[in-house]
């Protein structure tokens, strides 16, 4: 009973809150916004999937919104200009991420490169992901792991086919290649963990937005957010023991550090920076960050060249001209086919694996487009509005891979930022290109693809913050003559 008389009591304060601070507000000249509930601010409005609800809502009130999700006040904005002026003018300033309890849980306390606040801890994982796993020779040093996981994946297919199977689940298919690329790269050795294992279905935490319904804990969605932490934590456990037992490694041309090993050989140096707790949750981002995104945009660029025979059709051609015969398709061939790659910056731009990027969040008050933004705000940028804004893009909803012809994907500035820009930008782009490239590459070189039945593949996506399709993709398939035989020899 003692409960329920604080019920009302608890809704009056908030509301008086939120009233004086809205009245603080009205002074300065805030961004546009739609009219507000009590409580729930604007929460109401973002239905799914968010950024096509977003889209909907800065078509209406312009590129630059206001937003109240429950206590959080939000920007979402939907314009390259004013994009530019976020990771640019004001990129110190919109450095951080919000904090939210499933990120503090998630992340170890913000210690990861994702969420880590901006500063000390930030800059030097940074630098060693900058320096020491995404640099270009780091790249090159991973291409056998690439080439050699893509190449069994063929082989598994020419099998299954030979089986009598000629039909396979791209989805499953794709998150299994990204999964074991990157377990090699982390641990060096395959692992007997399923991808899925990375692929929670957290329900949208409501409490995380209004403090009412905080005060009264987390409840289920606390309980899901902590098992699903638990089980990753007691993977990475494993992972980094596996890889003490074996020592350090070096960094000699004959023997390759992988990336758990490059960790600790940094906390040895630097123990009081490179904590458990931050080697563990660094390990972590690069399986439920890297896993997912790849997958799913080779999922999407697969469905639409299905969609899109006469462009697969042109691709086929491109890497039957540029590769010579006898041969399967290396990492060091990507640059020599344009098209491919156009292909996949078209597919990014259509479906962004990140569609609003990771949230960030002002350190101080500024000035965005002409509005005062405040301390303590969230910014989202809309990619996916971004990507389709018609004063940007002809016909910007059509497939059309050769928009991006003689042009490099990050030529086309702010209106494309499949990764984002600025100092929060994703330092694993240019892996992910690679690792993308080479697997579409190498399946549309060694088998013919088409649909399953005569209708299009469904281009619906799941109702989720990323970009995943709703049906997972089926294709049917058979090897093409001229190269089974190699895929036998491998």
């Amino acid at each position: 009973m003692e409960v329920l008389w604080c019920i009302p009591i608890l809704i009056t304060i908030s509301i008086l809150f939120i009233l004086k601070h809205s009245q603080q507000q009205c002074k300065k000249k805030l961004p546009p916004s739609p009219r507000a509930l009590p409580i729930l601010g604007h929460l109401h409005l973002l239905k799914s999937p968010t950024h096509r609800a977003l889209q909907h809502l800065s078509s209406k009130y312009g590129p630059i919104i206001y937003l109240r999700l429950g206590n959080r006040p939000t920007i979402v904005v939907s314009s390259p200009s004013i994009a530019e002026e976020c990771f640019t003018k004001n990129d110190i300033i919109f450095a951080n991420r919000p904090e939210t309890f499933a990120t503090k849980i998630l992340t170890y306390g913000y210690k990861t490169i994702g969420f880590a606040p901006y500063g000390f801890l930030w800059r030097n994982l940074r630098r060693l992901a900058t320096i020491h796993i995404f640099s270009s020779s780091r790249v090159n040093n991973f291409s056998a792991t690439r080439t050699e996981e893509i190449r069994l994946t063929a082989k598994k297919l020419l099998t299954n086919y030979r089986e009598r199977c000629c039909e396979v689940n791209l989805k499953s298919l794709f998150l299994e290649l990204v999964f074991n690329v990157i377990m090699k790269m982390v641990a060096g050795k395959q692992c007997s963990q399923s991808p899925e294992m990375f692929l929670p279905v957290l329900p949208r935490g409501v409490c995380e937005y209004v403090p009412l319904i905080r005060w009264f804990g987390y409840g289920q969605y606390g309980k899901k957010v902590k098992n699903y932490h638990s089980v990753c934590d007691n993977f990475a456990e494993d992972l980094i023991g596996e890889s003490r037992r074996s020592g350090d490694g070096s960094d000699s041309a004959n023997q390759i550090k992988t990336i758990a090993q490059l960790f600790l050989s940094s906390q040895k140096a630097e123990p009081e920076i490179y904590t458990d707790d931050v080697v563990k949750g660094s390990i972590l981002v690069l399986f439920t960050a890297g896993t997912k995104t790849s997958a799913d945009t080779m999922e999407w660029a697969m469905s639409l060249l299905l969609n899109h025979p006469e462009v697969l059709e042109k691709v086929k051609n491109e890497i039957d001209h540029q590769i010579p015969p006898g041969r399967l398709i290396e990492d060091s061939d990507l640059p020599r086919l344009p098209y491919l790659n156009c292909v996949i910056n078209e597919t990014l731009r259509l479906v962004p694996a990140a569609p609003l990027l990771l949230p960030h969040f002002s350190s101080q008050d500024c000035i965005l487009n002409g509005f005062h933004i405040p301390k303590g705000t969230t910014l989202l940028v809309n990619v996916w509005a971004i990507h389709r804004d018609p004063e940007f893009w002809d016909e910007p909803d059509e497939f059309k891979p050769e928009r991006f012809e003689g042009v490099d994907g990050g030529g086309e500035g702010y209106k494309f930022l499949p990764f984002g820009l600025g100092r929060r930008s994703c330092p694993g782009a240019g892996m992910a290109m690679r690792l993308i490239g080479l697997a579409l590459g190498t399946l549309i070189q060694c088998f013919e693809w088409e649909r399953i039945g005569q209708e299009l593949v469904s281009m619906e996506e799941r109702t989720a913050l990323s970009s995943s399709k709703a049906q997972a993709l089926k294709a049917r398939y058979r090897p093409r003559p001229s190269i089974s035989s190699l895929i036998s020899q491998l």
